[in-house]
């Protein structure tokens, strides 16, 4: 059986049993939902590494420690242990961000707070318009990844079903995606912060 059809559940178990590269197949699977989710709310990447880092080195502390009782529940555990992990950076830094409780990852869900005045609400707005604008004048192979990826939250085995493409290919089109968005970003000297 492939590694990358085993549930999570039994991946852990396996990791438990001394196969290490069972936790190389769940840091994979998992690994762009769970940095996206942390780079949502500290907007820099640095941190989001390190916190991310850190996430997983917690999580392998407890699966050693044989205090991992979340049966199917992997994800979840992994983005409360990353959601615990930012809040202590923040405490660290002293200045609290507002976490919206929604399970759905927006972009902008960091700035998802009550303190946005009516300029700040239009910027974000602006924002989310052009990028939209600009994977819209995407190649159709490289736009549609990107659209099932980002705004779908598929996973690259689910889009490599939809399309009817190896995985490596999907993966290659969103790469290419990305390449072409900043591409196209830097040429136009487009801001997409505010």
């Amino acid at each position: 059986m492939k590694q990358e059809r085993i549930a999570d559940a039994v991946l852990v178990t396996n990791y438990l049993k001394g196969d290490e590269s069972a936790l190389s197949v769940l840091i994979y699977r998992h690994k762009q939902k769970i940095y996206s989710f942390i780079y949502s709310k500290v907007c820099d990447r640095d941190v989001t590494e390190d916190i991310f880092q850190d996430t997983f080195i917690k999580v392998i502390r407890t699966l050693k420690l044989g205090k991992y009782n979340e049966e199917g529940k992997f994800l979840p555990w992994v983005m409360r242990i990353a959601h615990n992990l930012i809040i202590d950076h923040f405490r660290r830094n002293n200045r609290m961000p507002k976490f919206d409780n929604t399970c759905e990852f927006s972009i902008f869900s960091v700035l998802g707070d009550n303190t946005l005045d009516a300029e700040k609400t239009i910027i974000k707005d602006q924002i989310e318009s052009d990028l939209r604008r600009l994977i819209e004048e995407l190649p159709e192979d490289q736009k549609n990844v990107l659209m099932m990826r980002l705004y779908q939250d598929m996973s690259f085995k689910e889009i490599s079903d939809k399309t009817g493409v190896s995985i490596n290919t999907a993966l290659g089109r969103m790469r290419y995606a990305l390449i072409n968005l900043r591409k196209v970003i830097d040429q136009n000297n487009i801001i997409l912060t505010n």
